[in-house]
């Protein structure tokens, strides 16, 4: 007697990405403020603090700012990034591991 197996398809469907062009480059970052976006996925605050730490010995003419998102890395934080806009020069968006 054969038996039945019943099997699901794992195959997922991926989500429209809409390209978007790269912001253009500073001539320097010397003077500027830096913000290091922790979108808290694992450990990205870890790495944004070795970062940050980089820069105070490596860049000292750079300020930096480790600011957090509001909710998780898959919710929008519109907040944080008009702030980045109004403050900042320039953004690197840690996400971890």
């Amino acid at each position: 007697m054969m038996q039945r197996v019943t099997v699901l398809n794992p195959m997922g469907f991926a989500p429209t990405v809409t390209r978007k062009e790269l912001a253009p480059r500073l001539s320097t970052l010397e003077g500027k403020t830096v913000y290091l976006v922790d979108c808290r996925f694992d450990d990205s605050d870890v790495f944004l603090g070795q970062m940050q730490a980089w820069f105070a010995e490596h860049m000292p003419g750079v300020r930096t700012v480790v600011k957090p998102i509001s909710s998780v890395y898959l919710r929008d934080d519109p907040t944080t990034w008009e702030e980045i806009r109004a403050r900042g020069h320039a953004a690197i968006v840690g996400v971890g591991h």
